[in-house]
């Protein structure tokens, strides 16, 4: 009986160099698992594989020498841990995603239910090449969020209150981008230099911040055998919806415009920044 190796990598079999043998990819989504899928997935590393699993770069856990003979036992043996397998190919993979303001002080926004999200939306979507998300919390940007087919980053809306403010000098000091001075008693925004990563808002001892949750979105990023960074094509996003619609926009614009095999930034490029920023613009702003 044939094998259909293009189905098997679809699911997340990948074919190894030794002959009947495969790395089996898992969906991991924002780099989270439960001790109790641990425990599942080093069951059948241990009994179908070589007893090691390999931590990908995107986050992902590949259990290595599955045999073919043995891959329906692998499936069954992994759904009653609650494991998925990944995928492979032209589609949208694994949303990666650092651990965000609910575990790091530097965390803008909540990373990991906004990965669950954009998983449960659009992963496995079927498109001309594979498309990546990666989600980071803050400025310090450790997902790497331009290196993304669409990056989002997490940042503050930040407005200074004057009645609560000493003066100190300590969020001038936290601001790196050298975006607030103090004038005739007041602190002064230079919002061109602002890049909204709210060290002022953390820093401060005396709550004269306020800091707002929003999201920042890259778009065309790569890092592979092209390595290009994503640009960012509109202000700070606060409502989380407008993050699905730029995805929206974003995947439709690929699906109708790239070439078979053919990546979303090469994409963009060929057929052209303007006329990509004029069709998101016309989700962002309406016209």
């Amino acid at each position: 009986m044939a094998v259909d190796y293009k189905a098997l990598k679809n699911g997340g079999f990948m074919r190894q160099k030794q002959k009947n043998h495969f790395s089996l990819r898992l969906k991991v989504v924002g780099g989270n698992l439960t001790a109790e899928q641990i425990i599942t997935i080093a069951e059948v590393a241990k009994e179908y594989g070589a007893g090691h699993v390999h931590l990908t770069s995107r986050q992902g856990v590949e259990i290595p020498f599955i045999k073919l003979k043995d891959i329906d036992s692998v499936k069954e043996k992994l759904l009653e841990g609650e494991v998925f397998t990944g995928v492979c190919g032209p589609r949208v993979r694994t949303v990666t995603a650092c651990q965000g303001s609910e575990v790091c002080p530097s965390g803008c926004i909540d990373t990991y239910p906004l990965a669950v999200e954009l998983s449960e939306r659009y992963f496995g979507r079927e498109l001309p090449h594979k498309f990546k998300f990666g989600v980071t919390g803050c400025m310090n940007n450790c997902l790497k969020a331009e290196e993304n087919d669409l990056g989002v980053k997490g940042g503050y809306l930040i407005e200074w209150i004057p009645e609560a403010c000493t003066l100190c000098g300590i969020c001038i000091k936290a601001c790196r981008e050298g975006a607030l001075t103090e004038e005739d008693k007041k602190i002064v925004i230079e919002e061109d230099k602002c890049n909204n990563c709210g060290r002022c808002v953390k820093s401060c001892p005396f709550d004269a911040w306020k800091g707002e949750p929003g999201y920042i979105l890259s778009f065309g990023g790569t890092f592979g055998n092209k390595i290009a960074f994503g640009e960012q094509l509109f202000p700070i996003m606060q409502d989380k919806e407008q993050v699905f619609k730029a995805a929206d926009a974003a995947l439709d614009f690929f699906d109708r415009h790239a070439n078979p095999s053919e990546r979303f930034r090469v994409a963009i490029e060929r057929v052209g920044w303007d006329v990509f920023q004029k069709e998101m613009s016309e989700f962002y702003y309406g016209h």
